[in-house]
């Protein structure tokens, strides 16, 4: 009886095998995000067009999926999760076309020669968590519509042409863990909306035209309560470090080179227990560093020249000239 039970159970695995392998084989994908990326396939250059061979992005038969596609299956039919397109020198407009691929959670054009604006369309993509157009020539506006993307974490636009004010829509992505918009022509205040970002550990709006005061940006009680890293350096904000900057208990690297900034270093801050790098330099400060910088157990670096500090005030750490690697941008 066993050994009858035994044949029967193989027959059935054999007889149910080819129904299985029809299914895989049988996913196809979903045509409308096999038209964008024939789309963006025609608006690149032969770099990335080399590379993807044959109509499906997400392979067919013999053929791979085309380099920089990553695909998943939904249903019957798959669809394009991710596209990672970066350092191949295209030159263009943003693709307008990647905004119809709605399942993208990652897109990653970065190192490119892109121009133009972010279309408004970016909205579209509501499962995207990461955001990486840094190091192009993206210019105009950041469209409000960018606010739309919910589960977005990680937003890198630095190194690009990027005008106008940081919208105020940013403050609308509750999932957002990485801001950064360094080396960019964005003017007027930082919005003090960021504040409200729950996730929020890295804001990076350095080397801007930005004006303003940390008392402004830090208005918001219990703003900023997980930031770990705040970049302001080459802009041109006034006034002094508030006191209230010691609230934000999780701060490691506060980085203020090179602005108008004015008026005495707080005691308070050296309250902060994580503070690891304070950079100073370049501003209009004035009187002595307190004592308790120099017994911090955790300040590695501390500089300070360009400042009207009184005589006797010593930097902390080896001094050299800071400069944002690509290692800043791994996420």
């Amino acid at each position: 009886m066993v050994c009858v039970n035994r044949v029967f159970a193989a027959l059935s695995l054999i007889l149910f095998l080819p129904y299985l392998f029809t299914v895989v084989v049988d996913a196809k994908t979903l045509k409308r995000d096999v038209k964008a990326l024939n789309e963006i396939k025609a608006s690149l250059g032969w770099r990335v067009v080399y590379a993807w061979v044959g109509d499906d992005p997400c392979g067919d038969g013999d053929l791979p999926a085309w380099s920089g596609v990553t695909c998943s299956t939904q249903g019957d039919y798959r669809v394009v999760t991710e596209l990672e397109v970066y350092a191949v020198s295209i030159i263009g407009p943003f693709p307008t076309a990647v905004t119809n691929l709605l399942d993208l959670t990652r897109l990653d054009l970065h190192n490119n020669k892109l121009t133009g604006p972010i279309p408004p369309q970016i909205g579209r993509l509501k499962r995207l968590r990461v955001l990486n157009l840094r190091w192009n020539k993206l210019q105009d506006v950041i469209p409000p519509e960018i606010g739309e993307l919910k589960k977005l974490t990680h937003l890198y636009l630095s190194f690009n042409s990027f005008k106008g004010e940081i919208p105020r829509e940013l403050a609308n992505l509750p999932e957002l863990q990485y801001l950064h918009l360094h080396e960019n022509r964005f003017i007027g205040r930082i919005p003090a909306e960021l504040g409200t970002l729950r996730n929020l550990r890295h804001l990076d709006v350095g080397n801007n035209h930005l004006v303003g005061t940390i008392r402004e940006l830090i208005r918001i009680e219990g703003c900023f309560p997980v930031l770990r890293n705040l970049y302001l350096n080459n802009n041109y904000l006034t006034g002094g470090i508030p006191a209230q900057l010691a609230n934000m208990t999780n701060l490691e690297i506060l980085y203020l080179s090179y602005n108008k900034m004015s008026g005495i270093v707080p005691a308070g801050l050296a309250q902060l227990p994580k503070l690891t790098y304070l950079y100073l330099d370049h501003n209009q400060f004035t009187g002595r560093i307190p004592d308790a910088f120099y017994k911090h157990p955790y300040i590695k670096e501390l500089y300070i020249e360009g400042n009207s500090f009184r005589p006797g005030v010593n930097p902390i750490g080896i001094h050299k000239v800071l400069e944002l690697s690509d290692s800043d941008f791994l996420f």
